[in-house]
């Protein structure tokens, strides 16, 4: 949402609040929270059009942080009180900030269906893979077996994918990032902002205390480049420290091929498409580096197609009912249907 009146340039420090950030040194929120900040200060809204909502959790302490508005909700809730404030407000550019555990156990059922209204508000998803605040119970994207607090024998339960319950809620934007490629993050959230409808972007964020280093594989610098395939539309999808390496689509399937080998060259390389209205490739990406470790993971917009938003279509309807009505002022109100004076 582009507010053209406003003429003040801001810089992130205008969004940072005066209130001393309480997460563990290291934790992987301090740097999500310095890619929202620069990048709320590039997208020419005024502050106080912005409003930050939250449910409970580590990641939710977030609207304290943050020079705007804000409300911070009850557990698994953030997404109802979002919802109702970008409904009531559609002028705001309203971001909800949740967890692994807030978003998809207590607060699973207002997840899908705040995504399948399409309501125009951008979710960011913090994904540690653990439950942090409350010391270190395994969370709905815990991997298979992960031994914690609750699960000293290892989890016997499958984790969820968070995009692939937004696709399966027929959600129409999902990105994916890494709390430690804060511009990379800056890039992400401005392409959220930008689209009208749910947006919902997946933060990779590493918990120091519970569950550290759990994304070694995809951060660590000596093996980054080979497990991190950022996505640009109308881009090939290439990796790798040469970028050497790409996806190629083969039976029905994605498949990670070396360019020079097997006889694969830069034409077989597939462009990434993430206007395109069937999601079978999305959701591909989206498993990509899931289950096998050996594959890269895809970050960046994976899926962001148009259309109609909730909150749009909602005054709609309200304008149409005023236009049609012949109720226009209280006397109009206290003088319709059945009246009758008391003498």
């Amino acid at each position: 949402m582009e507010n053209v009146a406003t003429k003040q340039t801001y810089t992130f420090k205008d969004f940072k609040s005066d209130q001393e950030i309480r997460w563990c040194p290291g934790c992987g929120d301090i740097a999500i929270i310095s890619a929202v900040q620069k990048a709320m200060a590039q997208m020419n809204i005024a502050k106080e059009d912005f409003a930050v909502v939250s449910g409970i959790g580590c990641s939710s302490r977030f609207p304290y942080y943050m020079n705007t508005y804000g409300f911070h909700g009850i557990h698994g809730r953030a997404g109802v009180l979002a919802s109702g404030v970008k409904t009531a407000n559609p002028k705001l550019s309203v971001w909800q900030i949740t967890g692994d555990g807030d978003a998809l156990a207590i607060g699973g059922n207002h997840f899908i269906h705040e995504i399948r209204r399409n309501i125009d508000v951008n979710i960011l998803l913090f994904n540690n893979q653990i439950y942090g605040l409350t010391k270190g119970q395994y969370s709905p994207t815990s991997v298979f077996g992960q031994i914690t607090k609750t699960s000293p024998m290892g989890t016997v339960e499958q984790p969820f994918n968070p995009g692939e319950l937004v696709l399966g809620a027929n959600g129409k934007f999902f990105a994916r990032s890494i709390d430690v490629n804060v511009n990379e993050t800056v890039d992400v959230l401005m392409e959220a902002e930008k689209h009208k409808g749910t947006s919902v972007v997946e933060i990779l964020q590493n918990c120091v205390i519970f569950n550290h280093g759990v994304f070694n594989r995809i951060t660590d610098r000596e093996t980054r480049d080979d497990y991190q395939l950022w996505l640009k539309h109308g881009e090939k999808m290439l990796f790798g420290k040469d970028k050497n390496k790409g996806i190629v689509w083969e039976n029905m399937e994605l498949k990670v091929v070396t360019i020079g080998e097997g006889g694969y060259t830069l034409d077989h390389i597939l462009v990434h498409d993430a206007h395109a209205s069937k999601p079978f490739v999305h959701l591909a990406l989206i498993n990509l580096g899931f289950e096998n470790a050996k594959e890269p993971m895809a970050f960046g917009v994976i899926r962001s197609v148009e259309a109609p938003t909730y909150e749009t279509l909602v005054e709609e309807q309200i304008a149409t009912a005023k236009a049609k009505s012949k109720i226009k002022n209280m006397t109009d109100l206290l003088n319709s249907g059945s009246t009758w004076m008391v003498e």
